[in-house]
């Protein structure tokens, strides 16, 4: 009976050992093919390309004025408004109400005049101001509106970068306006930018 008992236990000791043996061989196997799954999706799944990159510096646009805006001498009547109206050009007429005439002797009458650099024919934009005080220096003002320019709108830089760009306004003077000589300190701001 002892005999028996040894020799089922060995029996079952290497039937064991077997099993073991087979649950070993089948871990590895599981690994192995998980490994070379592993390597084929990572070498397999992603792909590279590469881009250049690039920028062009262009030349930064820059505006210098080169005249003050004049509307010359006006003369204005006791009783009505009237307007002075400057073109572009440097030429002037009247307006409004009829209360302003332009003397034989005109004074210094120019547009505004500027120099617009930048990046060779190129093409920028042209903002004006709405409106300005002119002053005495004491109490007395009168309202510079209705900018142009020439060029109008846009503007377009020459094969050499550069364009003269002119601005007028209408003068609005009222009804016994104050003899004096009016100016305005702070300038009237004229914006270029590239289109």
């Amino acid at each position: 009976m002892v005999i028996y008992f040894a020799n089922h236990k060995q029996t079952f000791s290497n039937k064991h050992s077997n099993k073991l043996k087979m649950k070993n061989i089948v871990k590895s196997i599981a690994i192995a093919a998980v490994a070379v799954i592993g390597f084929s999706n990572s070498t397999f799944a992603q792909a590279t390309a590469t881009a250049s990159a690039s920028a062009n510096i262009i030349t930064p646009i820059t505006i210098v004025k080169t005249v003050d805006m004049n509307f010359g001498n006006v003369a204005v009547s006791a009783v009505n408004a009237g307007t002075a109206i400057l073109a572009p050009a440097g030429t002037r007429t009247t307006g409004g109400a009829g209360g302003v005439t332009l003397p034989a002797t005109a004074g210094t009458v120019s547009a505004a005049s500027f120099t617009v650099s930048g990046q060779a024919s190129y093409t920028y934009a042209i903002t004006l101001p709405s409106s300005c005080t002119i002053t005495d220096g004491a109490s007395h003002n009168m309202i510079v509106n209705a900018f142009t320019s020439s060029p109008s709108a846009t503007g377009a830089l020459s094969t050499g970068g550069t364009q003269t760009l002119t601005v007028g306004a209408t003068l609005n003077v009222t009804a016994g306006q104050f003899s004096a000589a009016y100016t305005n300190a702070t300038g009237v701001p004229v914006t270029v930018n590239y289109n």
